[in-house]
């Protein structure tokens, strides 16, 4: 039987299989983005489909505490989209 990889969610801290959560990947580079394979090299973050879920992460910076750096608007405009599935 093969074992499922947990990751944890930084809105609800839940641990659920990785392919049920979006991955947040910050590159060397400091480029930050969503990475839809989940095989792009970098430091990666987790985050629930649900929008209270990433609503707490923002609030409480977790995504900024996460990667030690600043996160534009622009980054969870785009989180924001891809978990509404627009």
């Amino acid at each position: 039987m093969r074992k499922i990889p947990l990751r944890r969610c930084l809105g609800c801290y839940e641990s659920k299989p990785k392919k049920d959560l979006c991955r947040i990947v910050k590159q060397a580079d400091g480029k930050i983005f969503i990475d839809k394979t989940g095989k792009i090299n970098g430091r990666g973050a987790y985050i629930c489909y649900n929008i209270q879920c990433l609503e707490k992460a923002k609030k409480l910076k977790r995504l900024e505490k996460e990667f030690s750096s600043e996160i534009s608007d622009e980054v969870y405009e785009s989180l924001g989209r891809d978990i509404l599935g627009e």
